[in-house]
């Protein structure tokens, strides 16, 4: 887990950490994020949660059309939480969206597209609906390889200690005790997707530190 801590949520702060960056990404649909890196290099994939959130937040908008998209939305999750219980491998996931969520996939673009016209631009409804419009190709590509995740929460879950924190301390004093708290929270939450007890780590890892080459010090990452 990687946290970078920047001045600013403009585009150069992302632009920069992934300039060298080739593979696959998976974001929400802020526009800092888009088109990122040298074209063709990352392949850009959306996230299904958001989408949902969008359409969830229309309900006291247009509570028929919003309960229709969910529940399409909903038997993709559906889908999801069969390849989880299964256990299934890679190659398997894929087969099975192959099969059964493409088919959902088409049904949901063929509502959005003819509910598109039915609805107000700025209404809630009309907003929700172009959002999941405009990321669109980025949507549906986690159908491709059963590697990607239908949505990020994954690294929602990572940050929320981040957004939780933010709230107490309110300020980090400095741009320089910020980038410092971008590295701890980088070490702590790789300890907990790795399952490595965090205070025990950093002990150790601290006591051996003055007699370590500086040239290894990467052998002291946690790992499992």
């Amino acid at each position: 887990v990687c946290f970078d801590y920047r001045k600013t949520r403009g585009r150069e702060g992302p632009k920069s950490f992934l300039q060298d960056f080739s593979g696959d990404l998976q974001s929400d649909g802020y526009s800092a994020y888009a088109d990122l890196g040298v074209p063709g290099k990352i392949k850009h994939l959306a996230c299904w949660a958001h989408a949902r959130r969008k359409l969830e937040h229309a309900k006291d908008n247009d509570p028929k059309r919003s309960e229709e998209a969910l529940t399409m939305i909903g038997r993709l999750y559906d889908i999801e939480r069969e390849a989880r219980n299964k256990e299934l491998t890679y190659h398997e996931i894929k087969t099975l969206r192959q099969e059964q969520s493409v088919v959902i996939i088409d049904e949901i673009a063929l509502w959005l597209n003819s509910q598109k016209r039915e609805v107000l631009p700025k209404s809630a409804i009309g907003m929700a609906i172009n959002y999941t419009l405009n990321l669109w190709p980025r949507l549906i590509r986690y159908t491709e390889d059963g590697r990607f995740n239908i949505d990020n929460n994954l690294i929602e879950n990572s940050i929320r200690g981040v957004a939780l924190g933010r709230k107490n301390y309110l300020f980090a004093g400095s741009h320089e005790s910020a980038q410092r708290g971008a590295v701890i929270y980088s070490l702590l939450a790789t300890c907990q997707i790795r399952g490595v007890e965090p205070f025990t780590w950093l002990k150790n890892a601290l006591d051996t530190i003055p007699d370590y080459p500086a040239k290894q010090l990467e052998k002291l990452l946690p790992a499992k």
